[in-house]
């Protein structure tokens, strides 16, 4: 067999590496490949800003040239013309900010959407069945895109804005340097209470993002356990939780809102223009300045109302943005507990399995909050136990290559973690699974999972055609390999059933399909992709008995030649295993063919007597 190198898990890369310390270091990060566009932004803000303040300083020397003892009106005509271009090309300028920002925003969500998807893709499986689907699908949609409108508008309008208030400093001085003290008071009050108000700010706006997560969970489970709710009639006490944790939003947005109100820069505005336009006057009272100097620093003050109006929003939404980047990096940043090993093994696999001294729990991968339960999720979603209790205690066993072994036990006994610990969907707490005599953390992630099949009980088929889910592990297959994989699966008389055959699309997760037709359709998609290692997790228990002897007779062919584990109650399939394994809670409570363990096992022969 020959090794195929394809990208799985962990062994995704990037072209760029970002920063992951922190919300702003990991933003900048994203930004500096972009600085170009970063550099328009602030071109089109300063050319902006300035024609916005050369206005009023027109108008000042139009109003001049009219209040003298005989008015030039000579100087209408040009000073109008002077005006009207320099806004036409203002607006140029403000097309160009507002262009780059919003290019950079799209440009920012994109990639941030490419590494989260790349990261959540690389996570293992503990990640997974501790993190909450409903939470992680907030973050990666709502919060990647609070992103976006941190940059467009709110960086847009805060570099704008910005810009607006240094316009005067730069302008006043040109009538009298005494004008500068307004706009000096303003400023020093100004950024006093912005660093007060997003000081209170960032914890609203974090507590905002959290309970839209915890919402958007409690409706991602509601949504894939509706069938259960429904058929305990539980409907309303799903909605008055829906209800409360829809409040809880609404409450965290209200404080925001309040908190937005309060703030205090419209006032300073108010006070600003009085204080500006008194202190003007009693220069003009004194003949310092001109009339014409009065009117065009007035204009500048009101440049004043931009920073501030923007300033009431624009930084909640930077605040909001920053939020959304921190609950976006904590999920990038969780720990996996696991090595592609890209270095590693990646020779063809012979089939060889042995266990040597294995002890397995499910580890947290970070504590979790106080109060918070602490026992753990199991692979198929139930509870194992507590992080010191070991599902899988001190097992040890060899498997011959080509071997089919059945592992038999009552629910909950550690059958389905002890096998996936073959293929690394865990990792061993304690001693080593060896493949071919090697150590499976020496191999190559992808190369070892290429080469070893899983199919459990609870079948997950894609929204996409039947011949694209039997297709999935081998996508270059033909239609004649898939035909082939679907007739040794008996799989093919019921997809010619459908109007349209292979092309028939399924629901999501093949709710349009029958158990048995799910699990026949994964029996496929196993024997397209011809592993070395073949695994069976109580994979035909949804299979009616007419169709039973059928899938037995093409699993039995599917098992010449490659090492097969089953984990099964059905006795035809015990009978025929050449090593079976009696596991009960966690141990092997006997070992042998099923001759020796009718004669030596009670625990197995109890399970013919019943």
């Amino acid at each position: 067999m020959s090794t195929v190198s394809i990208p799985a898990e962990f062994t995704l890369h990037r072209k760029n590496l970002f920063n992951r310390t922190t919300a702003p270091r990991w933003i900048a990060s994203h930004v500096r490949p972009y600085l170009w566009i970063v550099l328009m932004l602030i071109v089109g803000a300063i050319g902006n800003a300035a024609l916005a303040a050369y206005v009023p300083m027109l108008t000042g020397d139009a109003f001049n040239a009219m209040t003298q003892p005989k008015p030039d009106t000579s100087v209408l005509l040009p000073l109008a013309l002077t005006i009207g271009i320099s806004q036409i090309i203002r607006g140029v300028l403000q097309l160009g900010r507002n262009f780059g920002a919003e290019l950079l925003a799209q440009k920012m969500e994109r990639d941030i959407r490419d590494e989260l998807y790349l990261s959540l893709l690389g996570k293992s499986m503990t990640f997974h069945s501790l993190q909450p689907v409903g939470d992680t699908m907030a973050r990666s949609t709502n919060d990647v895109r609070e992103v976006n409108y941190m940059f467009s508008p709110g960086v847009n309008l805060v570099v704008g804005s910005f810009m607006f208030l240094v316009m005067p400093f730069l302008a006043a001085p040109r009538y009298h340097p005494a004008l500068l003290l307004t706009p000096t008071i303003f400023a020093i009050i100004y950024f006093i209470a912005l660093a007060r108000y997003l000081k209170t700010l960032a914890p609203i706006t974090d507590e905002v993002r959290a309970t839209f997560g915890d919402m958007n969970t409690h409706l991602s489970e509601s949504l894939d356990g509706v069938e259960i709710m429904k058929g305990s009639a539980q409907e309303v006490a799903e909605v008055d939780r829906f209800v409360s944790n829809a409040r809880r939003v609404r409450d965290a947005f209200v404080r925001q809102g309040d908190l937005e109100g309060r703030y205090i820069a419209m006032l300073l505005l108010g006070m600003a223009y009085a204080g500006g336009l008194v202190h003007a006057l009693l220069l003009f009272r004194a003949g310092t300045i001109d009339l014409g100097a009065v009117i065009a620093y007035f204009g500048l003050l009101r440049l004043l109302e931009f920073p501030t109006f923007t300033s009431t929003w624009a930084y909640s939404q930077i605040s909001s943005g920053l939020s959304s980047a921190r609950r976006i990096l904590e999920l990038i940043n969780r720990e996996t507990h696991l090595d592609q090993n890209a270095a590693g093994l990646t020779s063809a696999m012979r089939g060889e399995v042995e266990f040597r001294n294995v002890s397995f729990r499910y580890p947290h991968p970070s504590p979790l909050p106080e109060g918070e339960e602490t026992r753990l999720p199991s692979p198929r979603g139930g509870r194992v136990g507590d992080e010191g209790d070991f599902v899988v205690q001190d097992v040890s066993f060899k498997v011959k290559q080509g071997q089919t072994v059945a592992i038999v036990g009552q629910t909950g006994a550690g059958k389905t973690s002890l096998v996936k610990l073959i293929n690394r969907t865990y990792d061993v707490t304690s001693g080593q699974v060896l493949v071919d005599g090697v150590d499976v953390r020496e191999w190559n992630l992808a190369s070892l999972r290429s080469q070893i099949s899983i199919i459990e009980q609870d079948i997950f088929l894609f929204s996409r055609s039947l011949s694209d889910n039997i297709a999935f592990g081998k996508p270059n297959a033909d239609k004649d390999e898939i035909i082939s994989a679907s007739k040794a699966a008996q799989a093919d008389d019921f997809i010619h059933d459908f109007d349209q055959g292979y092309d028939t699309v399924v629901g999501e997760r093949g709710v349009t399909l029958s158990g048995g037709q799910r699990q026949r359709i994964a029996l496929a998609r196993a024997f397209l992709t011809d592993p070395r290692i073949l695994v069976l997790d109580d994979s035909t228990s949804a299979i009616d008995s007419a169709t039973e002897d059928k899938i037995q007779r093409a699993i039995s062919n599917a098992a010449r030649g490659r090492t097969t584990f089953i984990i099964t109650h059905r006795l035809s399939q015990i009978r025929w295993a050449d090593l079976i394994i009696v596991f009960r809670k966690g141990k092997i409570a006997a070992i042998g063919t099923h001759d020796e363990l009718m004669k030596t096992s009670e625990a197995y022969s109890r399970i013919f007597r019943e």
